[in-house]
């Protein structure tokens, strides 16, 4: 299998914009990043796509292979599935850009999916990490998922979900950690069907995928990483960096 890493980067941000030119140990987010997937040693070739100048500029300089978005997109998938779409690949990983701190073994499990898959019956691959803090399950900006016995994803949510009614039963929680393997056929049917009412809802794009029936194979990880949403992150990340 020819495989692949796209990292999709976008200046702007809603909670902290230009986030991933912050510096990290003398360097910006993204380049760690692009610095971290190549590091792995999985991808054919890892590439950054974005729609900023200044975002092409910083990882140009330290000769990270980048693509600039011709069009602009509502997701990272969106922007993805126009950098490959007249590329030779079958495996896209999706890196997010602000997570420096790529975790190898994580990567190779949802790798894993695709190689135990021979009839490619599983669309896609991503990870889920259990959480127990309350605080973390109620919080909205962590989508949360749900899935079958055979670790399917059945829904993503900002909501808590499952929802507890029962007092007396345990309940696991899983946090969707935002990387995600995609066959390239499920990406170009991405890009070609429209936003439906749950995807708009949630503001989550994996639910685009499940409204139109591909099958999202979801793996548990145990790494939580970083990710980069706010200063306070970043702050954090600095100091597990040294």
């Amino acid at each position: 299998m020819n495989i692949i890493a796209m990292i999709p980067a976008r200046y702007a941000a809603s909670r902290f914009p230009g986030k991933l030119m912050e510096d990290l140990a003398g360097k910006p987010v993204i380049v760690r990043t692009f610095q971290a997937a190549v590091k792995t040693g999985l991808f054919d070739e890892v590439y950054v796509v974005t729609d900023s100048d200044i975002i092409f500029d910083a990882v140009s300089r330290e000769g990270g292979k980048v693509l600039m978005s011709v069009q602009e997109h509502q997701t990272g998938s969106d922007r993805i599935a126009e950098a490959v779409a007249d590329l030779d690949v079958d495996i896209i990983v999706n890196v997010q850009g602000d997570e420096p701190f790529t975790d190898k073994r994580s990567l190779e499990s949802v790798l894993d999916v695709f190689k135990d898959d021979p009839h490619k019956e599983i669309d896609l691959a991503s990870l889920m990490t259990r959480i127990s803090d309350w605080d973390e399950i109620k919080n909205p900006n962590t989508v949360k998922v749900i899935v079958n016995k055979d670790n399917f994803a059945l829904y993503f949510s900002r909501s808590t979900i499952p929802f507890p009614r029962a007092d007396d039963l345990e309940i696991t929680y899983y946090k969707h950690k935002g990387i995600y393997a995609f066959r390239k056929e499920a990406l170009m049917d991405f890009r070609r069907l429209p936003m439906l009412e749950l995807e708009a809802a949630e503001k989550i794009e994996a639910i685009r995928y499940l409204e139109y029936g591909k099958k999202i194979k979801m793996v548990e990880t145990e790494a939580t990483g970083i990710e980069i949403d706010t200063p306070e992150d970043l702050k954090r990340a600095k100091e597990a960096w040294d």
